[in-house]
């Protein structure tokens, strides 16, 4: 996998972003309510303009396709987004893909307490939960080389919440994917342990905690 390094990245109210995540490094964000990070992850994720450039494996995005970059930098917003009627679809076309990458998503969704069957449901259907834990399984099904999660926990009862944790945890250390995840969650970020970093006055710091 690949490193994710920001370089002058400037989202709008946010003060110039340098930051280096190395691979399968964990980078936990918090933030007053309003102050920057969903659109600084939304920068990352090449999804908004922006002044700045950022580099994956030390390749910048401005040297990648737009769909490339979205592949191998792999966003999970807070809120998710559905554009098929079965989940099925958001996952898979049922003819081009193998038996192998299905045995593969069916452990996924085991792992995230659901069964194969879930493929086959209305997404209408689907609570805010099942919602955010399906989008977490979607986009790991992609093998992103690097993750940016919004509060991926956010709506999530402590048992499915640590069953996220747990996924993301390994996905990263056998994946060596770098992570930037978002969360307001003090005792969760305490819990992870990764490196933690807040934003104060349009800036990136230290949380003092650490």
């Amino acid at each position: 996998m690949a490193g994710l390094r920001l370089i002058g990245l400037r989202p709008r109210g946010l003060e110039p972003v340098d930051l280096r995540i190395a691979t399968g490094e964990l980078v936990l964000l918090s933030d007053p309510s309003g102050s920057g990070k969903s659109l600084l992850l939304r920068a990352v994720a090449d999804l908004d303009p922006h002044p700045g450039e950022v580099l994956i494996d030390d390749i910048p995005r401005s040297a990648i396709s737009a769909p490339e970059w979205r592949r191998r930098v792999g966003l999970l917003p807070a809120e998710s987004h559905w554009w098929g009627d079965r989940v099925g679809d958001h996952f898979y076309d049922p003819g081009s893909r193998a038996g192998k990458i299905d045995a593969e998503i069916t452990d996924l969704l085991s792992r995230l307490d659901f069964s194969a069957d879930v493929l086959g449901w209305s997404v209408s259907r689907l609570s805010t939960g099942e919602r955010q834990r399906l989008a977490l399984a979607r986009l790991i099904v992609n093998r992103p080389e690097a993750l940016l999660l919004d509060e991926a926990t956010a709506n999530l009862d402590p048992l499915s919440r640590d069953r996220v944790e747990a996924i993301v945890r390994d996905y990263r250390q056998d994946r060596a994917a770098a992570v930037l995840w978002v969360s307001h969650d003090l005792e969760q970020r305490r819990r992870l342990a990764g490196r933690s970093l807040v934003i104060r006055n349009a800036r990136l710091e230290p949380e003092p905690w650490t």
